[in-house]
């Protein structure tokens, strides 16, 4: 009886688990769905994690599909920029399924793959074109300020995404960048003679400025010290001159009586000499302290 009714119960709970995965399917975070009835899509995708009914099969089927970001790098492939010089590029992108509904039936059931080729062959095609609009100098660069790295990646970027809202894909580009550039061996070298003659360039007119400044700063020194100069000798004749004046006055006096004038420069140089409180060690026979010649000790000392 008891072995009866295990069975019974354990069969009860295989139909309810069966009847489960007939009738409600399972959204995870990460995923989005798409149910069609018969084929054809009928509902919105159910993008919101949680259990949902469904009809089984044949009524009804679910896709499910990935709804983080997918990745990959195209092929280092050779572009022609717009002054006619072959470029090697290689761009990383990430996109995703920005609308589930759009995106089953435009590639066979919602194939991953398939959605990654179209995406690649739009990207040459986008990548193409924006290279040739831009020039190899603004690729490779010795000088950042000319580089665009951003802008263009940027209308890569703007190309792919309207390509694929024209052709309604469901799938958003979520990044765009180069990851590798790359220079065929006969541009490598003209790429340096090019970079080679900018940098004579710059080197010149480093030098020419300097020179032009070492001549400034040169003519500059020169004019001050021609005016010190002037100025010195201007102020020397005006002194020589005031000092011949002064003699021509004093003169007529000095003649009258020479051994008194000469008496009296002597006083007023020794007068200017003892003007502060000083010790003076002389030699008696130097003008004016020969006056002290002759003298007493004790006068002397006072």
């Amino acid at each position: 009886m008891k072995q009866n009714f295990l069975t019974v119960v354990i069969g009860a709970l295989l139909l309810l688990i069966f009847g489960l995965l007939l009738f409600v399917f399972q959204v995870r975070q990460s995923e989005v769905a798409v149910v069609t009835t018969f084929g054809k899509p009928t509902a919105q995708p159910y993008d919101q994690p949680g259990a949902y009914f469904k009809w089984p099969w044949p009524i009804q089927k679910v896709y499910k599909f990935d709804q983080r970001v997918q990745n990959f790098n195209d092929k280092f492939s050779e572009n022609l920029t717009a002054d006619n010089n072959n470029l090697l590029t290689s761009v990383y992108v990430g996109w995703k399924i920005s609308d589930a509904k759009s995106f089953f039936p435009k590639f066979a059931g919602g194939s991953v793959p398939a959605a990654q080729r179209m995406l690649e062959s739009m990207l040459r095609s986008a990548k193409s074109a924006v290279i040739g609009r831009h020039t190899l100098s603004q690729f490779v660069n010795a000088n950042p300020q000319e580089l665009q790295f951003e802008a263009i990646e940027q209308e890569i970027a703007q190309s792919v995404q309207a390509q694929l809202q024209t052709n309604r894909c469901g799938i958003a580009l979520e990044f765009l960048g180069f990851k590798k550039i790359g220079l065929p061996e006969s541009v490598t070298q003209a790429v340096f003679a090019r970079m080679t003659s900018e940098r004579a360039m710059l080197i010149s007119r480093a030098q020419y400025e300097g020179e032009a400044e070492a001549q400034k700063i040169k003519s500059a020194a020169n004019r001050q010290a021609s005016e010190t100069v002037n100025n010195a000798v201007a102020g020397a004749t005006r002194l020589r001159g005031e000092g011949e004046a002064q003699a021509a006055k004093v003169l007529p006096v000095f003649q009258q009586n020479p051994a008194l004038a000469n008496f009296l420069l002597r006083i007023d140089a020794l007068q200017q000499s003892l003007n502060q409180r000083a010790t003076l060690i002389f030699d008696e026979r130097t003008p004016p302290f020969d006056l002290f010649t002759g003298l007493p000790a004790n006068a002397a000392a006072k």
